[in-house]
Formats: structure tokens, C-alpha cells, sequence
């Protein structure tokens, strides 16, 4: 009876944290997909079925938001992944300004994605641009980084990753100091290189940070609309919307209804790509 009671005792302290996870979480989840078989606004509403999501795969840029999205979430998400592992080595080592650099690397994460989307989209100006203007000073000519259809996407990507990469650093450096140091020793005493410790030991025993910021990185990218929309807006015409976007001008023009099936398309496909990449990642960790 007292063991009983005892376990009774213990679920109870779940109960607030379920009711933060139902309230913030479960209902708003629910109310979505609901209101997203409606025609509604801030005062009324009208059930109409799927006429909303037929509607949403009719819109005119959804093949090419489609596109950008996967397009970004793939660059974004392999650049965090290479970039924050080299990082990663880089500051584990005994670097006098290692603590510093971790720092300076980590800062981009703390600046707001507006603040950066507008500054970036500043200094990135065809003619008045911190950075034409300095290719200018060595007899080079820059591009339009945002106006040219063919960079403007890339060029929102790797700002995209300079401001990302530092949580992926934090994440290796955690795995990569978690690493028992028998392995260094054991290395160092079979006469072992650098590369053969960066290949065989901190590749292989990060695996776990890896996969984490692999998923991190890979949802980020797929639900990614602050920087785009701060720094083109989607444009040059429909050149750089993504599926974010495209929901959000829905938003803006006051088709709720359509936009609410829109978020809840977004949310299948995030799931449908997001949750076997897991299984995938995870399973391979296992194995190892």
C-alpha cells in the first residue's frame, strides 16, 4: 500500500509540467488544425472542409517555396554541421585565446535574426555595401547578392549559418570534451597523427553532438522566416520564398484560414522529414 501510494505521490509532480505542455503545445496544435478547415477571423468563423489546403497547393509560388526551402534547409544544416565540427576541434585545443574565440563565435546567437536580416541586407547593397566596397578596393566587382535571382537565396543561407554556426560549435565542444582521454592516450602511444585523432576518435565519439545538431540545424532550416523576410522579403520576385514566407503574405493579405492550413502543411512536412531523419541518426548511433 505505502509503495503505492508512494508512486501516486511522485506522478503528481508531473501534473503542472502536462498542464504547461497541454496549454502551450497540445491545444494550440489542435485549434490549428481545426481552424485550418475554416474561413474564419478575429470574430467569426465558417467551417468549409479542405477548401483551404486545396487552395494553399493551387498558390502560384508553392513549387518554388517548396523547392527553396528544402534547397536552404540542406545548405544551412551541412554548413553548421562541417563548420561547427572544425570549430568545435579548433576550441578544444590549448589555444591561449580559446575562451575568447568561443565567445566571439557565440555572439551571432545572442544578436536578434531582425537586427542581423537588416544589417546583413546593408552591408550586402550592390553600390553602398560594406562588402562591394571592399572588393571594390582590391579591383574586384561585386554582385548583387540580394538582387540577383541565382545568389540571393545563398547569400540569406550563409548569413543564415554565420549566425547558427556558434550554437553547433557549443554543442561539438560539449561532445568532443565528454570524450574519455584513455582514447588521446591510447592514440598517442600507438604513434597516431593529428588526423588520425580527428578521424577515428573525435568523429566517431561526437556522433551523439553531431546528430544534434544535424536535427537542430535541418528543422531550423525547414521552418526558417525571420531572416528571409527581413532580408528580401521573399524576392526578387518569388526567387527566395520559402514555404514560411509564402504563409506569411497569406497572413498579410487576411486569409487566415488559408494560412492556418498552410502552418499545418508546414508542420506535416517538417514532421515528415524531420522524424526519419531521426530514426535514421539515431539508429546509427546505436550501431556505433
Amino acid at each position: 500500500m505505502n509503495s503505492v501510494m508512494k508512486r501516486t505521490y511522485s506522478h503528481w509532480f508531473l501534473v503542472p509540467a502536462a498542464v504547461i505542455y497541454f496549454i502551450i503545445f497540445i491545444l494550440p496544435t489542435v485549434m490549428s488544425f481545426f481552424f485550418s478547415l475554416t474561413r474564419w477571423n478575429l470574430s467569426e468563423w465558417e467551417f468549409i472542409g479542405l477548401e483551404n489546403f486545396v487552395m494553399f497547393f493551387r498558390e502560384q509560388s508553392l513549387s518554388i517555396g517548396f523547392k527553396n526551402t528544402l534547397i536552404y534547409a540542406v545548405v544551412t544544416c551541412s554548413l553548421k554541421v562541417v563548420l561547427g565540427l572544425l570549430l568545435g576541434v579548433l576550441l578544444t585545443t590549448k589555444l591561449r585565446t580559446r575562451d575568447y574565440l568561443r565567445s566571439v563565435i557565440f555572439f551571432p546567437t545572442l544578436v536578434s535574426t531582425i537586427a542581423v536580416g537588416i544589417t546583413f541586407s546593408m552591408m550586402m547593397h550592390p553600390t553602398q555595401g560594406i562588402i562591394n566596397t571592399a572588393l571594390a578596393a582590391v579591383g574586384i566587382e561585386g554582385p548583387d547578392w540580394l538582387g540577383n535571382p541565382k545568389l540571393a537565396l545563398m547569400s540569406v543561407a550563409l548569413v543564415d549559418v554565420w549566425k547558427g554556426v556558434g550554437i553547433a560549435t557549443v554543442i561539438y565542444i560539449a561532445g568532443i570534451m565528454s570524450i574519455p582521454h584513455e582514447y588521446y592516450e591510447a592514440l598517442q602511444i600507438d604513434g597516431g597523427s593529428s588526423w588520425n585523432k580527428f578521424w577515428n576518435i573525435i568523429v566517431p565519439l561526437s556522433r551523439p553532438a553531431m546528430n544534434s545538431v544535424i536535427i537542430l540545424s535541418f528543422i531550423g532550416g525547414l521552418r526558417s522566416f525571420d531572416l528571409i523576410w527581413a532580408m528580401t522579403k521573399g524576392g526578387p520576385g518569388f526567387t527566395t520564398d520559402l514555404i514560411a514566407s509564402i504563409i506569411y503574405k497569406q497572413y498579410q493579405g487576411g486569409f487566415y484560414g488559408l494560412a492556418t492550413a498552410g502552418n499545418v502543411i508546414l508542420f506535416l512536412v517538417v514532421t515528415a522529414l524531420a522524424f526519419p531523419l531521426y530514426t535514421y541518426l539515431n539508429r546509427k548511433e546505436v550501431d556505433l
